[in-house]
């Protein structure tokens, strides 16, 4: 049974990824021509704060404990204030390239974290394991491009390593919410604190877009992002996160330029070659040496 269990938490962990990896391009054609980031991140947190709070009507109502106040803040805070408006900010002066080769360092500040916050140990196999992963990650990214450090990339990619960092401590907070509650409400909090930051930085941006000017191409990108992206991301990112390590939940990021390639080849935008196979099988043996002696959570 327990089996089961983290089996589907890894599923669950790569069905966000998935999300998250297509997430860069598709956000990137929004802004800002459609939607500035201020506003395009209000909109996001609006969209799974309300569905999230729907969701909750049909579960055991959870009452949260005084003591995890600061908790919840903290996660609301770094996971879904911080997170989303620096990252649609760094991503609106950078480029997905930049943006994704940034975040390859989010299991490393994990594990970082984890280990100094909560006690996780820091293993050979799961160095190795990242190292490995991180290789992967790294072979399929620069295959399609560099990392650029001119002056216009210089802000954004920043922006990205800080919301990779406030991701990676949003892992290693929201872990023990998740074990003490039910992930939906673990959600609908986490994302109700994002409400309250957000809104007044992204208010003015969003009321004053020019809501008829956006085609129905793009409209199927912004649904995309908040439904997919944000919404069903995050909560299949808590069910996984309910049952394995933050560490082995944050190496499954290596995934996301594997992803991105597997989807530009499907649509034609891109070719199958020795390199990106190498790379998947990297990134997948990376993920095994983490995760491995790590079952028992």
């Amino acid at each position: 049974m327990l089996k089961d269990k983290i089996v589907k938490a890894h599923l669950s962990i790569l069905g966000a990824n998935v999300f998250f990896g297509i997430n860069y391009a598709v956000a990137k054609g929004i802004m800002p021509n459609y939607l500035l980031p201020n506003g395009f991140t209000l909109l996001r947190i609006i969209t799974a704060f309300t569905l999230f709070y729907l969701l909750s009507l049909f579960f055991k109502k959870e009452k949260i404990q005084r003591k995890d106040y600061p908790r919840f803040i903290a996660a609301g805070f770094l996971g879904v204030a911080f997170n989303q408006f620096i990252f649609l900010n760094g991503l609106n002066f950078t480029s997905p390239i930049d943006s994704a080769i940034i975040v390859t360092i989010n299991p490393i500040l994990v594990m970082i974290i984890a280990s100094m916050a909560i006690g996780e140990r820091i293993t050979f196999i799961k160095i190795f394991g990242m190292i490995i992963g991180a290789s992967g990650a790294l072979l399929i990214i620069l295959n399609r491009g560099v990392i650029s450090f001119s002056s216009e990339h210089f802000l954004g990619n920043l922006m990205i390593f800080l919301s990779t960092f406030a991701y990676a401590g949003y892992l290693v907070i929201a872990k023990p919410l998740m074990q003490r509650y039910d992930p939906i409400t673990v959600m609908r909090g986490v994302f109700f604190v994002g409400l309250i930051f957000i809104t007044p930085l992204g208010f003015s941006d969003l009321v004053n877009n020019s809501w008829s000017t956006i085609p129905a191409s793009i409209w199927g990108s912004v649904f995309f992002v908040l439904l997919g992206s944000t919404f069903i991301a995050y909560l299949l990112m808590s069910w996984g996160l309910r049952q394995v390590r933050a560490t082995t939940v944050s190496i499954y990021n290596y995934t996301q330029p594997v992803i991105a390639s597997i989807v530009a080849i499907i649509i034609g935008q891109d070719l199958l070659d020795t390199p990106k196979i190498i790379a998947t099988v990297l990134v997948f043996l990376g993920v095994y040496f983490v995760s491995r002696p790590t079952l028992k959570v």
